[in-house]
């Protein structure tokens, strides 16, 4: 009953016919609310078939809502059944975060990249990608509060462990010069953004003719 209701409800979305489909929705949502079990799949996918539908009516706000319940469910559930450390757990930890910077709540999002980022550094090392990602998202979120100075720490920190592992001319290291430049631009310092912008510029001409050289050498062998 359950998927055939769930295709009448992507039926109806499809069509633009979403009081419909919002209504089949809801009903699923207040089935699977009263089996008391927020592990349960199916109300997780519920949430997020309503939410979905909430954002096709431009009815943002209570999108969001679902959104943040929706992500709070998965963190919760999977730190429960996979535990705090595992990297399912920190990926929905991360969502959450980034729902919560993309709601303008800086403080919660802070909070949970500062979470996700001591776990990954004692878990997977300084120097892991991951670890970098988390580094980047919380200097992000300074960096939209206006917290120059803690950002641009932040990001220097990303960059100089970047370049030592990944190599200078790699995208992720890149991409946080080109944050750290803007952050020098945000607190006016042109001339310091200017000359990052022209070093990331040398790189990514760097990389793309060595990228253009590796490919045509593999084409002729």
């Amino acid at each position: 009953m359950r998927k055939e209701t769930n295709s009448f409800g992507r039926f109806y979305t499809d069509q633009g016919l979403y009081d419909r489909s919002e209504k089949l929705y809801k009903a699923l949502l207040e089935e699977d609310i009263e089996s008391l079990d927020i592990s349960n799949v199916n109300r997780l996918q519920s949430m997020a078939n309503l939410a979905s539908t909430y954002r096709n009516q431009g009815r943002w706000k209570e999108a969001e809502e679902l959104d943040v319940q929706l992500d709070v469910q998965v963190m919760e559930t999977s730190s429960r059944v996979l535990g705090e450390e595992h990297p399912g757990t920190l990926t929905s930890m991360a969502n959450l975060a980034s729902t919560y910077r993309n709601q303008g709540r800086w403080k919660e999002a802070e909070e949970l990249f500062m979470q996700v980022m001591e776990i990954r550094k004692r878990v997977l090392g300084e120097e892991h990608p991951g670890t970098l990602t988390s580094m980047t998202n919380l200097a992000s979120t300074y960096r939209n509060q206006g917290r120059w100075k803690e950002a641009e720490e932040l990001e220097g920190q990303v960059i100089e462990t970047s370049s030592r592992v990944l190599g200078e001319e790699h995208p992720d290291t890149l991409a946080s010069m080109n944050n750290l430049a803007f952050i020098f631009k945000s607190q006016g310092c042109s001339a310091k953004a200017i000359s990052l912008m022209e070093q990331c510029v040398r790189l990514e001409i760097m990389f793309l003719v060595l990228s253009i050289l590796i490919c045509y050498s593999l084409s002729i062998s």
